[in-house]
């Protein structure tokens, strides 16, 4: 959601007005009339049209030969793009994929990119339930999620209040914690715990567990590491689980140091 009030003052409508366009056909995979992209953009249908051939032109749409337009592959092109960027050095996400496959569990890697919590690299493990939305760039549910605790807990009290007033707690089960009071707690009890854990509160019947690989004063270098697991082997595995990410993590760190130092 846009800030109305945080426009810029030079902002650069025609721009505005094309990535508009480019998320509203994005959203609607069946694709879109240059109608129905006006009427959903609230923009006049000679204006959606010249927006609309700029943007196949450059392949960010496709026409198809309905007469509706759905998102182009230069789309794939620039999420690749994001996908390297927030991974980080080759060494990281190699690091990554050794954690997913000496443990058999999903690993993620996630950080705050522009003030939210997003996660930035994953790698899939074959004991692990598929997450769909656990990819590059998802950046909600970070009161939900053990990955999302583990960045909160590296902020102040007022840093995390601001942060849930900002963007809210939403509910995705019945086990999702509510309040930042909850919150609080749950924190404090997973810096007891050597890790931030959630049980069934982002997905039933799936636990996901998390531990800082880098601190730092700056916010947006500050990286965590979380692993996603079937809810009844966290149960029998909790220290297990500590031990192996806990070392996962330091691997990480390691990986990250070198790599910065080889493009250095």
């Amino acid at each position: 959601m846009r800030d109305p009030l945080a426009e810029p003052s030079d902002l650069i409508r025609s721009v505005s007005r094309a990535l508009r366009v480019l998320e509203s056909v994005g959203r609607a995979p069946r694709g879109l009339t240059v109608k129905q992209i006006a009427r959903r953009c609230e923009l006049t249908v000679a204006t959606t049209y010249h927006l609309v051939r700029t943007l196949a032109y450059e392949g960010y749409v496709i026409r198809r030969e309905d007469g509706t337009y759905i998102v182009g592959l230069e789309i794939a092109d620039r999420y690749r793009e994001l996908v390297s960027a927030f991974r980080g050095p080759p060494p990281v996400g190699e690091a990554l994929r050794r954690a997913a496959l000496d443990s058999g569990y999903s690993h993620y890697l996630g950080r705050f990119v522009g003030g939210r919590i997003a996660v930035t690299a994953s790698a899939e493990g074959p004991r692990s339930p598929f997450i769909e939305d656990m990819a590059p760039g998802f950046d909600e549910g970070g009161h939900a999620t053990a990955l999302g605790k583990a960045l909160l807990a590296t902020l102040t009290p007022d840093q995390r209040a601001r942060y849930l007033r900002d963007y809210g707690m939403k509910q995705f089960t019945p086990a999702t914690l509510s309040t930042p009071e909850a919150l609080e707690a749950d924190l404090a009890a997973g810096e007891r715990r050597g890790m931030q854990l959630e049980m069934g509160q982002f997905r039933q019947g799936l636990a996901c567990a998390a531990v800082l690989v880098v601190p730092d004063r700056d916010i947006e270098r500050r990286l965590v590491l979380a692993c996603a697991l079937p809810a009844a082997e966290m149960l029998t595995s909790a220290r297990i689980v500590r031990a192996k990410l806990t070392s996962a993590a330091r691997t990480v760190a390691e990986a990250l140091s070198a790599g910065e130092s080889a493009t250095a």
